[in-house]
Formats: structure tokens, C-alpha cells, sequence
């Protein structure tokens, strides 16, 4: 993991004394101080910054205009040191947006005097936390190492209504798994002023007031094109990297550096690219291969394949269902700037079958799989491209009908619609369909949120199935997680009033429309899971890239008209723009046909492969001792899933996935900070079986 970290004290006498790390009374426990393990101060007193972890010296600059004027850039960003310079002095007036609009994905941080701002994303992929600390505030890119500095206990709301709302932003709000520690919504920055501490926006946000502007299609698209292009083109840019040199243990006989690069786990020097055989993830290999400079592996290192693209396709054996997806990959890999690994998988690296790993900031539904992508990325470069976000950028939610509705474009529903009376089979489903969104469009927010409050409250989780029902029951301001059937009363109590709160919270979310609202949540839930998919299958020395995420690319996505982007095959034809305004035109038969299969089909049999450690698993669950289920309950759903029970595969991943967190958080040693005494770490007392752990709300 690697996070930057600091703090803003109320004044310079404090700061001093926080810096030096007194945590808690002026004095400190025994006088210790405190300061991050692993880390380098990037600035220090009044208000010091540091960068914790395996940090490249190229994602770390720090660009000056004076002692108490200085802006931090960690990650990859496209801006010289000029524009740099030219940002910080715009950003002295209170500007923030500019400094999000540089290509990459990074996490900005200026210092104006005791004026501290740190930018978060537009996704959510590189989140800000923040906590009261030392009569001010510290702040950090993760959860855990503030968890630690102010010994916080777990937050067992937060916890619930990540499994019984984990789409709608107003029941997590800004709680995160730690009591105390809260996050800044993407979109915003953390404005610091001596302690004192601001939430701000730096986006715009559509609004009801009028119809959502008119955008020409063609030029909506050349500009994704561009901001993808420039995103891969920065990446490019960047000086390569051989992974390992410091560790290479010399000759051993038989094996040559890449049998013993592979022995390690370390991955392939230079850059590379996921080629599953799907349009987002072939987009990326296609461009970064096709841009003018040096795309591949480092001459001299790994395969020897110079300036070739190492592109990685992922087999897997144990389930079938993605042939036409391999095919379409071999097909790409023919490119003469192409070389084409494929990794293959058996039953070893599906879902559920291993279940230990590496403690991650937060939970997510991705760490019943991160053993099966550990597999791909190892045998990846150390700079590797994945597709991860274009599905979530590109395409349309259901609940964006209701938003045609409201601007009048009814037109613009008929293919779609049509789409989905096609792939059920009824007539009818243009009418439901029609009625749904029609009804959504009419639903005032507050009105949402009180209708799934109730629905949790009663527990009612009853929705349609097939591809028809599944877009109607999106279409809606929120509705509960696949999860919420298998939570206890008292849980879903807690979240029902903490969505009762949100509906008397002032503002939220009432000035925006249902489709563009549940869009930007479900793109935050993706983000959130892939920075967890990262930490939980890291590969020492490699960097994944999703461009999609970028800050840029996000922009240029949320400005394709609505009408566009709702049609059926849409992202392949969007992509399919992209690559042919790149010079890229050549694509197998069927490339940009969604796929149905793969992931559900591997989870059911991982599942029933991996059921009896599961079962065991839950056999003295701390969920059941946090008041969040039933240890029996779940047995019983894991035992009917893996007999082929139709029941949401989704919210088992969630249950199963937040149990092996809270172990993994629970058996750790140690802390984030050296110099503190021994009890200074994340939920020290651990969880005292209780029923009533929510009652505290």
C-alpha cells in the first residue's frame, strides 16, 4: 500500500508540538512522538506531509514557490513542473478545479500559507479521510492509518449499510469501517485552515432546474477519445521500470532472470496491458501499443520483446463460456506490436478457494477473487493497463430513462426498450418499462430514501428477475444490496434510521436527476472495489493503470448525451470511434459484443467447490458477534447456493468478503506509526459478542 498523510493544527504552537507526534495531551503518553512507518517527509512544521510506502521517485514531486507556498503531486501526472508552478499560483486564490484537470491519476496537495487543500478524485479510485486529531485535523489517502493515530473502533453502522445499501451514498454518507475517521465525497477537497477544516466542491452538478444540455455525438466522442488517448500517452511518458534489481538473488542454475523473476512474483519490466478480449480492456492495449515511442518490455529484460506491448489474457479452465471472448483476444494479439501471454486457471485460482491475504484499508466484495487476479497480474508488467471503469463510465444506468423523461426525449427510449422486451420475451415490457421510469421521474429523492427505508424496515426484498426485471427494479432513488435478506433485524433498523436522517439532511441530493445520481454511485462503489482489487492481489513493483478512472476521461464520458449512451451495444460502438479516430480499424468479427458469461458462472462454482471452508468459516462469525447476522442463516444460504439455489451470488460475496476483513483486521500486529505505545492501533478491544452493537446510532 502506499498513502500520504498530514496534518493541520489550530496554531503554530500546537503544530510544533503535533508534529513532533504528542499524541492526545500536550505532554504525550510517556513524552513518545509519533510519525509514519516507511515514510519520507515531503514537507514539515507548521503543518507536515509525508509519503508512506513503496513510493516511485517519479510519483513523488514537490514543486516550491517559497517556504510557505508549495504544491505535492503523488502518482502519475501528465503537468510539467511549469504548469505545476502556474497551478500553484492560480490555486492561491481558492481555484480548485484546474488542479484536477491534469491527464493521470494522482492526488494533488497545496500549501498556501496554514491553507491546506487535498483534491480527491472524480471516481472515488484515490479517496481523502480525515479525523480530529490534536486540537486539529489529519488527514490521509487511507482509512487505516488514521484508524491507528486516534486508536478508533469499528463503526458498525457504516458496516451494515454497506451490506444492506451499499449503492446509495446517503445511508454511508461519510462514515468509513473506523469510528471517527470520515471520507470526502468524490468530486470535493479537503480545505484545512489552521485545524479548522472545509468540505468543497469542484465539480458541477446537473440540475433540475433546467433540460441537461445539448451535446453534439460526434464531438462528445472525439473528446473521450482525446482525454483517453492523452491518459495512455501519459503513462508512456513516464520513465520504465525494472522491478527487482535490488532483490535478484543471482544465478541459479537452471533458471535464467525470467524463470526467476516469475519465482518471486515479480512482474514483467516496462508496460503492458490486460487483453481479456473485451472492448475496454483491447481499447487500451490497442492504443498504448499503437501510440508513437517505446510501449513494451525494457530491451535486455524479461521476454526480450523490446518495443512489443505485453498483452495478458486470463484462461480460465474451470469454467467455460468466454470462447468468443478468447478468440476475439488471439485475433488482437496477431498485432506485430502485440506479445501475447495467456495465463490459464483451474479450480485452484477460482472465487472463494483461497481465503487468506493481505489486510486491505477497507472492505470489498472483490476479496473473495484477488487470488484469481493475483494470477493474471503476475505474469504482467510492472506498469500494467486494465479496462476497470469503462463499464461504469460508458454505459447507462436504467435509472437514466427517467432522466429522458424529465428533458422530454421520449423518442430516445424506443431501441432500447425494445432491446429489453427482445431479451424477455414479453410484450409487455415496453409499458412496464415505460411506467417504471415515468414513475422515477416524477419520485422526489426524499421520497426514495423513505420508500427503502420502509422496504428495509420490512424486510421487503422481493424483485423481478431476467434482463427486463433487473432494469426495472433499477429504476429507482435506491434500493437495498443483495445482502439485506440475510442481515438481522436490529441491523436493518440501523440503517433504516440512518436513511431517515439522510431524508432530513438538508440538500441532499435534491438538485440532481435520478439517472446521472445513481450513475456517479455506482461509479463510486466501482472505484472503491478496484482500490480494494489493488491492495488485496498487489504484485510487488507493479502499478495498475485504469484510465477510465482518470479525472479527465471521467469528464469526457459524463458529457456523451444521454440519447447515445443508452442504446444498445453503445460502449463497443463508442470505443469503436475511439480506436478508428486513432487510426485503429482493423477489429475482429463481434468485437464490443457484451459478454453474459464468466464471472457469475465461475462464483457459482467456486462456491460449490470452496463450500465446506466456507461453512466453516461462518461457523463462529465475528458478523454474528457484531449483531450484523446470524451464523446459521448464512450457513444455510451458502449450503443452498452451492446446490444451485437461485439466490444473489453478489451478496454473498459481500457477507463473505466482510468477515475475512474483519479477521484479517483483528489478527494484524502492529501499527501505521512507530513511536506510539503498543495500544496506539486500530480497534484495540477487538469485538465483544454483543447483540445490541448498533444501539450506540
Amino acid at each position: 500500500m502506499r498513502w500520504l498523510v498530514g496534518w493541520s493544527s489550530a496554531s503554530v504552537g500546537a503544530a510544533r508540538a503535533g508534529s513532533a507526534g504528542y499524541v492526545g495531551h500536550a505532554a504525550g503518553h510517556d513524552g513518545e512522538t509519533v510519525h509514519p512507518v516507511g515514510s519520507q517527509l515531503l514537507w514539515g512544521d507548521p503543518d507536515p506531509l509525508w509519503a508512506v510506502g513503496d513510493w516511485r521517485p517519479d510519483e513523488v514531486r514537490v514543486v516550491k514557490a517559497d517556504a510557505q507556498n508549495r504544491i505535492a503531486v503523488l502518482g502519475t501526472c501528465g503537468a510539467s513542473d511549469e504548469e505545476l508552478r502556474l497551478g500553484l499560483v492560480t490555486a492561491r486564490g481558492g481555484a480548485l478545479r484546474h488542479l484536477t484537470a491534469w491527464p493521470g491519476s494522482y492526488t494533488a496537495i497545496v500549501q498556501v500559507g496554514r491553507r491546506i487543500t487535498v483534491c480527491g478524485d472524480l471516481a472515488g479510485a484515490r479517496p481523502v479521510f480525515y479525523t480530529p486529531w490534536a486540537g486539529g485535523t489529519a488527514y490521509a489517502t487511507a482509512a487505516l492509518p488514521l484508524a491507528d493515530l486516534i486508536e478508533a473502533s469499528l463503526d458498525f453502522g457504516h458496516l451494515a449499510a454497506l451490506l444492506a445499501a451499499p449503492d446509495v451514498p446517503a445511508a454511508l454518507h461519510d462514515s468509513t469501517p473506523y469510528d471517527g475517521v470520515r471520507r470526502i465525497p468524490p468530486g470535493h477537497a479537503l480545505v484545512l485552515r489552521a485545524g479548522a477544516r472545509e468540505i468543497a466542491g469542484y465539480e458541477p452538478v446537473a440540475s433540475l432546474a433546467v433540460a441537461a444540455a445539448t451535446a453534439d455525438p460526434d464531438r462528445a466522442v472525439e473528446a473521450v477519445r482525446d482525454a483517453l488517448v492523452e491518459a495512455v500517452r501519459t503513462r508512456l511518458a513516464a520513465p520504465r521500470h525494472v522491478p527487482g534489481t535490488d532483490l535478484d538473488p543471482g544465478p541459479v542454475p537452471g533458471m535464467g532472470p525470467a524463470e526467476r523473476r516469475a519465482a518471486r512474483g515479480m512482474p514483467v519490466p516496462g508496460i503492458g496491458a490486460d487483453l481479456s478480449g473485451g472492448p475496454a480492456s483491447g481499447t487500451l492495449a490497442l492504443l498504448a501499443a499503437g501510440l508513437p515511442g517505446m510501449p513494451g518490455t525494457v530491451l535486455g529484460h524479461g521476454t526480450g520483446a523490446g518495443e512489443r506491448l505485453l498483452a495478458v489474457t486470463f484462461n480460465d479452465l474451470a469454467v467455460g463460456g468466454r470462447e468468443a471472448e478468447l478468440e476475439r483476444a488471439g485475433a488482437l494479439a496477431a498485432n506485430p506490436r502485440l506479445h501475447h501471454v495467456v495465463v490459464t486457471g483451474g479450480e485452484d485460482v477460482l472465487p472463494y478457494a483461497e481465503l487468506d491475504g493481505p489486510l486491505t484499508d477497507e472492505p470489498g466484495p472483490s476479496l473473495v477473487a484477488a487470488a484469481r487476479h493475483r494470477v493474471r497480474l503476475a505474469a504482467g508488467s510492472a506498469d500494467h493497463f486494465t479496462g476497470y471503469g469503462a463499464r461504469q463510465v460508458l454505459d447507462a444506468h436504467p435509472a437514466r430513462l427517467a432522466d429522458l423523461l424529465m428533458d422530454r426525449q421520449r423518442r430516445h427510449l424506443v431501441r432500447p426498450v425494445a432491446a429489453l422486451a427482445r431479451a424477455d420475451g414479453s410484450v409487455l415490457v415496453p409499458a412496464r418499462v415505460y411506467g417504471a421510469a415515468r414513475r422515477l421521474a416524477r419520485t422526489p429523492y426524499r421520497a426514495g430514501l423513505e420508500s427503502l427505508a420502509e422496504r428495509l424496515l420490512h424486510r421487503r426484498f422481493d424483485e423481478p428477475g431476467g434482463a427486463a426485471g433487473a432494469s426495472l427494479a433499477a429504476l429507482a432513488w435506491a434500493r437495498p444490496g443483495p445482502a439485506a435478506r440475510w442481515l438481522t433485524g436490529e441491523a436493518l433498523a440501523e440503517v433504516s434510521v440512518l436513511l431517515q436522517g439522510a431524508v432530513h439532511r438538508a440538500g441532499a441530493g435534491t438538485v440532481q436527476r435520478p439517472g446521472d445520481y445513481r450513475a456517479r454511485a455506482a461509479l463510486a462503489r466501482h472505484a472503491a472495489d478496484l482500490r480494494v482489487l489493488e491492495q488485496a492481489a498487489e504484485v510487488r513493483s507493479q502499478r495498475l493503470h485504469a484510465p477510465f478512472l482518470d479525472n479527465q476521461v471521467v469528464r469526457a464520458c459524463r458529457a456523451l448525451p444521454e440519447a447515445l449512451r443508452i442504446q444498445p451495444g453503445a460502449r463497443g460502438a463508442i470505443l469503436r470511434t475511439v480506436l478508428r479516430g486513432a487510426g485503429i480499424s482493423d477489429l475482429p468479427p463481434g468485437w464490443g459484443t457484451p459478454s453474459h458469461a464468466s464471472s457469475a458462472a465461475a462464483a457459482r462454482t467456486g462456491l460449490r467447490v470452496g463450500v465446506d471452508p466456507l461453512i466453516s468459516l461462518f461457523a463462529t462469525p465475528l458478523l454474528a458477534e457484531a449483531g450484523l447476522v446470524e451464523a446459521r442463516v448464512v450457513r444455510k444460504a451458502l449450503r443452498a447456493a452451492a446446490e444451485g439455489a437461485p439466490l444473489p451470488l453478489d451478496g454473498l460475496a459481500d457477507l463473505v468478503s466482510l468477515e475475512l476483513w474483519l479477521r484479517r483486521l483483528l489478527a494484524r500486529r502492529g501499527t501505521c506509526w512507530s513511536g506510539t505505545p503498543a495500544r496506539a492501533r486500530a480497534v484495540p478491544a477487538g469485538i465483544a459478542p454483543r447483540r445490541g452493537a448498533l444501539a450506540s446510532g
